[in-house]
This record gives structure tokens, C-alpha cells and sequence, in this order.
């Protein structure tokens, strides 16, 4: 799975900046450097001590193209474990990428996404969890997600999970032990204790299950659909939690053909947000197709937002809405409450899992809004400092070691052999390992990383 290849890669955003780094990592990174970086000091980066940095000058084909400063870290104690060189220049466009160029005629290859943080990953220097921590943190936007990520950084997560795989291998080698040495008069583990150990780490999981559930919405974000019958205040509202003018707002029903997508912040709540046409019966072709799409959308959607008009009575297309969210997670917005309320919000409320009183005009009822998303979606009991699972692959390997740890109960209880036992058992310790990366598969792992982006 390793490639000694040497790669390089621009490690900084596609867009001018103050500065540009071209990173270059592999047994001949130092060697490729020196073919494209003269230091003033005119000492060769190969003669270099690791955590140096040299000012000089860039070079492609014998000519200079701008002053930099080359870093330069030996292995092991680099990012990826290997020869590190790290050149930085002024950070525009043409000098970064003609920079890149230069390091690749010199003998480097192209670095796919994510290569540097594979490299770290199978040199050691971090797991997988660990390493998918890495886009996480890069990713977050909110205090919360990039602290979630950091903890995970840091290995708290990974040393959760190893706690955890341990009781269950320490039980497990027991059992083998003496299920294939009878002869050697090994005490047979009693079922009172493979019970607690199977029941405490089948809780521990739970617990990190739940966390991931509970923080999904800061994380993640939540993929979200406002809906609601024309004119009750959905395109306001859109344009009150993106804090600009998204939809168009008028008085004449219908306007809104199209889905309107944004993401927004609320709070440390991120949402994948779309603006839908109004639901109802119309003739117009052009907006029939339109509600066709927001009743699409609201099928797909983690989180419906139904919009009300708190100064009319329902109607029989507001009940059909309900109707139609009963099965999905759901909040309703009961807009225009400066204005007398007709609605009948017991009804609302006994037909979705919370409401919330608002005027989308004026933007009042917004703090109670965005108390009550993070009730709903769980966000509130959400502790980043915690070791949380932060990826869905994570959550995957986590649940397939829960039910096997069910499987091994439910073994136990039945009268079942130790041997049957214990493969259930060892099922579980594979999908924890996984999870890590000590026995994930090459699959698995490129997986992983075809989810970076480039020059990380």
C-alpha cells in the first residue's frame, strides 16, 4: 500500500494570498528541493539539520522566480513521517503554481488528494481516526465542530475505541485459550463476567452513538427544507437565517418557483437550508413543477421546517403538510405573530415534534428559534471535549460493534458455547480496529482519503 514515490502538491487555497506553500515529501524530497531553491546562505537543504528554515531563491530551468523560504524536516518527525520540504513564496496564482511546476521537472510526481495525510497514516504517525479528524478541522464552522475535530486530533477518540477493543480482546483470548487448550486446566471464564464486559462496552459505544447523533448538527450540518403553502412567511424566513436577502419576498402567491439552496448558521447549528415553492393545487404549469420539487425535497430532507401563518386559519393544504411531515423530523414556525393569531397552534403542536412562535418581518422569536433547533436536534446536551465519533464511516464501524456485542449477549444467555461466543466477540474487536485502522482494508482506507483535498 506504500509509494516511495516522491510527491508535491500546493498545500495552500487556489486563490491569491500573502503567501503560497509548495510541499514536497519522499526519500528524494531534499534532493528535489535543492534542483529548485538556492539559499542565500548558499548551503544545500540535503546538508540541512530537520526544523530549518533558509531564505532564497525559487528557480525553474536555471531562472529565478521569486524569493522564498524553504523548510525543511527529516524523517521521522515530519507530518508524514518522511523527508519533508516545504517552500513558500508569494502567494500568487502564477508564482505558486509555476513554483509546483518546477518541483515536479525536478523529479517530483503529483500528489493525489490526500496523500500527505495517507503517508502519515501508514507511516504511523496517525490513525485513521485521526487522520479523517484532519478534513474535519478543516472543514469546521463553528466553534464546536473544530473543537469536536481537535479532541478526535489529539487521539481522544482513537484511545476511547482502544480501551474499549481491549476488554473485549483481553475476554476474548481467555476464551480461545481455553476453548483450544483444554489440557492445560486454563479456568474457564464465568458468564458473569463476560457479561459485564460485553455490557460495559456495548454502553461505552452506545454513548459515543448517541454524542454523534447529538452533535451531527454542529459537525456535519443538517440537510433541511423550509416548507409551507404561498405566502405564510417561507422566503422571509429564509432570508432571516441566511441574514441577507436569498428569496424574493412579495405579496403574490407563488413566486418562489425554484428550490432556493444556502447554508446557514444558527447559532453552532449548521444547515443545508432550501427555500420550496408553496404547496398547493394550481393550474400554472411552471409552478405545478415547482411543488412537485419541494414535495421531493421534503422526502429527503433530515429536518423539515413548516411555516404557518399564525394570522389565518389553517387550511386544508396547511393539515396536508402536517400530514405529510408526520414521519420526518419536524419544526414548525408559526410566522406573523404581531399580528392577531387565528391558527390553531395546539393542532400544530400535537402534529410536529416542536414549534416556535416568530415574526420573520420583524425578527422577533429568533432567540427562541434557535434554542429550540438546538433542543430538537440535540445540539444542546453536545459536549465537544468529549471523544466523539465524527464521520459516518466511524458511526458505521461503532454500530456493527454494537450489534455483534448484542449478538455475543445474546449467545451468552442462550447456553451457547464459549467458541460461538467469541466470534461474536471478535467481530466486534474487527469493526472497532477498523474504525482506528489497525485492520482496515486498502479499500477502506483509499476511501478514506478520496475524500481529502489536494496538498493535504
Amino acid at each position: 500500500m506504500q509509494d516511495n514515490k516522491t510527491v508535491a502538491a500546493i498545500a495552500t487555497p487556489n486563490s491569491a494570498g500573502g503567501i503560497g506553500i509548495v510541499r514536497i515529501s519522499g526519500k528524494d524530497a531534499l534532493k528535489i528541493a535543492d534542483k529548485v531553491f538556492i539559499a542565500a546562505s548558499g548551503k544545500h537543504l540535503c546538508d540541512s539539520e530537520g526544523y530549518k528554515a533558509h531564505f532564497g531563491t525559487i528557480i525553474d530551468s536555471g531562472e529565478p522566480v521569486d524569493e522564498g523560504i524553504a523548510l525543511v524536516f527529516r524523517a521521522p518527525k515530519s507530518y508524514t513521517g518522511e523527508d519533508v520540504v516545504e517552500i513558500s513564496c508569494h502567494g500568487g496564482l502564477y508564482v505558486t503554481k509555476r513554483t509546483l511546476r518546477a518541483v515536479l521537472h525536478a523529479g517530483a510526481q503529483p500528489a493525489p488528494a490526500g496523500e500527505f495525510t495517507k503517508r502519515a497514516f501508514l507511516n504511523g504517525r496517525i490513525d485513521l481516526a485521526e487522520a479523517e479528524s484532519v478534513m474535519a478541522l478543516i472543514g469546521a464552522q463553528g466553534e464546536q465542530a473544530a473543537s469536536a475535530a481537535f479532541n478526535t486530533l489529539e487521539g481522544k477518540l482513537s484511545q476511547k475505541i482502544s480501551q474499549t477493543a481491549h476488554s473485549l480482546i483481553s475476554v476474548c483470548a481467555h476464551m480461545s485459550a481455553w476453548v483450544d487448550y483444554p489440557d492445560e486446566e486454563i479456568e474457564e471464564i464465568s458468564p458473569n463476567e463476560l457479561k459485564s464486559v460485553f455490557t460495559t462496552a456495548k454502553t461505552e459505544l452506545l454513548k459515543m452513538l448517541q454524542s454523534f447523533e447529538n452533535g451531527r448538527a454542529v459537525t456535519q450540518g443538517v440537510d433541511a427544507v423550509i416548507v409551507g403553502r404561498p405566502n405564510v412567511g417561507k422566503s422571509k424566513l429564509m432570508n432571516l437565517l441566511s441574514g441577507y436577502e436569498r428569496s424574493i419576498v412579495t405579496d403574490i402567491p407563488g413566486t418562489t418557483r425554484d428550490i432556493v439552496e444556502e447554508t446557514v448558521k444558527i447559532g453552532d447549528i449548521i444547515l443545508r437550508l432550501a427555500d420550496t415553492a408553496g404547496i398547493r393545487s394550481t393550474e400554472n404549469e411552471v409552478e405545478s413543477i415547482g411543488v412537485s420539487l419541494a414535495k421531493k425535497r421534503l422526502t429527503r430532507a433530515q429536518l423539515v421546517i413548516a411555516v404557518f401563518d399564525a394570522a389565518q386559519e389553517l387550511t386544508e393544504e396547511d393539515k396536508k403538510i402536517l400530514a405529510d411531515c408526520k414521519e420526518k423530523l419536524t419544526l414548525a414556525v408559526i410566522n406573523k405573530s404581531d399580528l392577531e393569531k387565528c391558527a390553531d397552534i395546539d393542532y400544530i403542536k400535537d402534529n410536529t415534534n416542536a414549534s416556535v412562535l416568530i415574526s420573520a418581518k420583524n425578527g422577533e422569536g429568533f432567540e427562541e428559534l434557535e434554542k429550540t433547533l438546538a433542543t430538537l436536534l440535540g445540539t444542546a446536551d453536545f459536549d465537544p471535549s468529549a471523544a466523539a465519533l465524527t464521520t459516518e464511516r466511524q458511526r458505521l464501524c461503532c454500530e456493527r460493534a454494537v450489534d455483534n456485542i448484542e449478538e455475543a449477549l445474546v449467545a451468552l444467555e442462550s447456553g451457547m458455547t464459549l467458541d460461538a461466543v467469541n466470534v461474536c466477540a471478535d467481530c466486534a474487536v474487527e469493526a472497532l480496529l477498523e474504525l482506528t485502522g489497525e485492520r482496515a482494508g486498502e479499500a477502506v482506507v483509499n476511501e478514506v482519503f478520496a475524500q481529502f483535498c489536494v496538498g493535504k
